[in-house]
């Protein structure tokens, strides 16, 4: 089950330097693609073993002031909704404004944990100004510095304290796999082709969450789930910011997948959501399919798919061994191929090698190109093995692990796929003290 954490208030309280903090995020915010000018505002984290995601809701607003406030109110609403905990921020400097107790009426009335984080309280003087937000009725103030970290500890143990205990999964599972991307790539449409018209197929299982609807998918020799977000009950009363909206569920959606299937639309070819979407699923060590749909729109030469291919996996980069399709639903051009390449990155999701194997390979390659001397001392690199999980991990003993840099695990891992089928998978790697 997906944890969210949704960090909501007006502009200028510091969400996106809690946010940052939160995911342990050193780099901006804001990644410079053509076109975007804000955007990767959902990361993955984990406190004390837990793991959840957090969405900096600021980011999704655009506009003049006017339509900010309401598009402020919108995502309060969606949070409201779809989050499992809400943090709401307030500027301890400013006190409170009408907004702050619009937002805090709209979340008094819902049933989700909401905690209210005052921020920018720098020294002890400050604590006692945040008494003033009590006149929420929303419970215990948090004080924190989001700048500067003080207090994000205790609020963190708060926050977790709501997460399920994370079941064990049973291995003889069925592999689980979600179709996910930009509103109108096709989505829907794909699912009902691989359905079919044989509505016997569809086998409605009950969900760890309320809004994932499960579709046991058995034909052409291929068994799996599928984790179907489209099709869901409308909201009431909300006028959705359907960019945040779809991102919060294809984060549920996502973090219950095996392999995740990103489409895209190739008129539009990759863009920042979908750039952030992969780069998510990387993160939790999930399987990825690239889907290009709408290929028979594309005016195209021999050369077209190539270079189409290209643009996408080097912006994709550096995981860039992940297979890109190219399909059309509404032509059912491709689409089994879908399902046999997503299971083809199951099976490399979940491939185990032999330790004899992995040694007779690797440390063969590792003889040719050793790693690099560091400060005169040569790093002798004695034995590999695969060490258990869902998702392929490597320890690599040695005598100096701490001098082996960057450049060297990548060449590592370049060459452990080589070798080795993991198309699609993430792979991590470990050196430790032989």
């Amino acid at each position: 089950m997906a944890n969210i954490v949704a960090i909501v208030g007006r502009p200028n309280v510091g969400k996106s330097t809690l946010f940052n903090r939160l995911t342990e995020s050193r780099k901006a915010i804001v990644d410079d693609f053509s076109g975007v000018t804000r955007d990767r505002h959902y990361e993955a984290a984990e406190w004390i073993g837990k793991k959840f995601t957090a969405i900096d809701t600021g980011g999704f607003v655009h506009g003049s002031d006017d339509v900010f406030e309401e598009a402020i109110r919108q995502q309060v609403h969606i949070a409201i909704e779809e989050a499992t905990v809400i943090i709401f921020m307030v500027d301890v400097t400013t006190g409170i404004t009408d907004l702050d107790d619009e937002i805090a009426d709209l979340l008094r009335r819902s049933s989700k944990p909401v905690y209210v984080v005052a921020n920018k309280v720098d020294h002890a003087k400050l604590h006692h100004d945040s008494a003033e937000f009590y006149a929420f009725g929303l419970g215990e103030i948090f004080n924190v510095s989001a700048a500067t970290g003080s207090g994000t500890g205790e609020l963190l143990d708060a926050v977790v304290s709501h997460f399920p205990e994370e079941e064990e999964e049973e291995d003889n599972e069925l592999p689980k796999f979600t179709i996910v991307g930009r509103p109108n790539v096709g989505k829907s449409s794909l699912t009902n082709a691989l359905l079919g018209v044989d509505r016997n197929i569809v086998t409605p299982i009950a969900g760890t969450t309320r809004d994932s609807i499960r579709i046991h998918y058995n034909q052409f020799g291929h068994e799996f789930l599928m984790i179907d977000t489209a099709g869901l009950r409308r909201k009431s009363k909300v006028s959705e910011d359907i960019e945040f909206y779809s991102v919060m569920r294809t984060i549920k959606a996502l973090e219950d997948a095996d392999v995740v299937i990103l489409m895209l639309d190739a008129n539009d070819g990759i863009e920042a959501q979908d750039i952030n979407i992969f780069h998510l699923a990387e993160k939790n060590k999930k399987g990825v399919v690239i889907l290009v749909n709408k290929w028979d729109t594309i005016e195209k030469d021999h050369k077209t798919a190539t270079e189409f291919k290209e643009r996408i996996l080097n912006k994709i980069a550096p995981f860039s061994d992940v297979p890109v399709l190219f399909t059309s639903v509404t032509e059912k051009q491709r689409i089994f191929k879908t399902v046999e390449t997503a299971m083809e990155v199951y099976q490399n999701k979940t491939r185990k090698i032999p330790t004899s194997k992995l040694n007779e390979v690797m440390l063969d390659i590792i003889a040719h190109y050793p790693p690099p001397a560091t400060k005169g001392k040569h790093i002798k690199i004695k034995y590999i093995t695969q060490l258990p999980g869902r998702s392929p991990m490597f320890a690599f003993f040695c005598n100096l692990p701490q001098y082996i840099k960057d450049p060297y695990k990548r060449f590592v891992e370049n060459k452990l796929r080589e070798n080795f089928e993991f198309s699609g998978v993430p792979i991590q790697i470990f050196f430790r003290q032989k």
